[in-house]
């Protein structure tokens, strides 16, 4: 069985992976057949960069991702893409919800930093707080 998983790459502590298709039992940094991409999971934000064709290519073969690859795909938004495809959308169909999906993605990120930097002020409001009755 073919997989999509990741091979560490990297120096200590500061890992850099390649997205790569491997047989499945082969180890996790020994041979692969083909690198797919690059993940940096200590970027802020993380950085994912894939080649959509190849690994399009390779699970239409029926090579499967690992759960960890497969949530960095989603996010990219190729599995939408290629859900849209199979539901035999146009191409123009298909760019334009991929757009509204891209926008969707931005507003969920926004919101998600804005509610953490709110409460971040909090925490350090309350902090101050517990410090001035102390």
């Amino acid at each position: 069985m073919v997989k999509i998983r990741l091979k560490r790459a990297g120096r200590k502590k500061l890992p850099v992976y390649q997205i790569v298709v491997a047989d499945a039992r082969s180890p996790r940094d020994g041979k692969f057949l083909e690198v797919v991409g690059h993940y940096q999971p200590t970027a802020k934000p993380h950085a994912v960069t894939i080649n959509k064709e190849r690994i399009t290519y390779w699970m239409q073969t029926g090579a499967q991702p690992t759960a960890t690859v497969n949530s960095l795909i989603r996010t990219t938004g190729l599995l939408y893409e290629l859900r849209l495809k199979s539901m035999g959308r146009s191409e123009a169909d298909i760019t334009a919800e991929m757009e509204k999906w891209q926008e969707h993605q931005n507003v969920r990120r926004q919101k998600r930093l804005a509610l953490k930097s709110h409460r971040r002020s909090a925490k350090k409001e309350a902090e101050a707080k517990a410090a001035a009755q102390a």
